[in-house]
């Protein structure tokens, strides 16, 4: 009898971890999960996403794990210059550098309040960083629209308000307010305005180099310039308790 109870537990236990289906990393990490690395979520039903998932802990709600990252540079491994159906559906390594897709994002912030949080080094081996307390991503229906505000400076400055209200706009889908292509210009893909004061998916570059301005994976307001680009940036998203 006890043998045929520890089976049946072990059934039960193994069919409820099937049916854990986390929409993001914020639900692994309240599962227990407090190792950063790659997990599968699923925003948008029974299709399963890979992320990184960020598991940091500290005092302070945006110090705490569970950090869904959406956009990561770190080497120059990845091409970032990509037409609209990549940025849609998202592409790199999830180990590495990659751009989680415009459809997960809005699938995993349509219906709940999200944050954002950007991270950023430079070649020197400065870091600093951007807090956004509410960030979301509309539907493709309106150009995939930035929605984000409630900025908390970290030592990076405020490169990203500027960039609040715009369409995505890549070398392909022009949904820029600006007279040309965007993303044509600057080499890259984003909320681009008229036409950026942040290009975090542009060339990677080598530090600061001024015959090159803007096309860098630029953080305007990091030394106040357009030919600084960053080591490594990433961009991670966690709903707002």
């Amino acid at each position: 009898m006890t043998v045929f109870v520890v089976a049946l537990l072990s059934v039960f236990t193994a069919s409820v971890l099937c049916e854990f289906k986390p929409f993001d990393c914020s639900d692994l990490y309240k599962s227990g999960q407090t190792v950063s690395g790659i997990y599968s979520i699923y925003p948008a039903g029974d299709i399963p996403v890979w992320v990184y998932c960020e598991m940091i802990s500290g005092g302070k709600d945006e110090d705490n794990g569970g950090w869904t990252v959406i956009q990561r540079r770190m080497d120059g491994s990845v091409n970032f210059y990509q037409p609209w159906k990549e940025y849609k559906t998202g592409f790199g390594t999830t180990e590495g550098e990659y751009w989680l897709g415009l459809e997960n994002m809005y699938q995993l912030t349509r219906n709940n309040k999200y944050m954002l949080r950007v991270d950023l080094e430079d070649f020197a081996g400065r870091k600093g960083f951007a807090l956004y307390s509410s960030f979301s991503v509309g539907p493709e229906a309106d150009g995939y629209k930035l929605q984000v505000s409630g900025f908390k400076d970290g030592g990076a400055g405020d490169s990203l308000t500027g960039h609040n209200d715009q369409k995505f706009t890549t070398f392909d889908k022009d949904q820029d307010s600006y007279g040309s292509n965007c993303a044509k210009e600057f080499l890259g893909a984003f909320w681009y305005k008229f036409c950026h004061t942040a290009n975090p998916n542009g060339v990677y570059l080598w530090g600061e180099d001024d015959t090159h301005f803007g096309i860098g994976v630029v953080w305007s307001t990091w030394k106040n310039s357009f030919t600084v680009s960053m080591k490594s940036i990433s961009m991670k998203i966690k709903p707002v308790s």
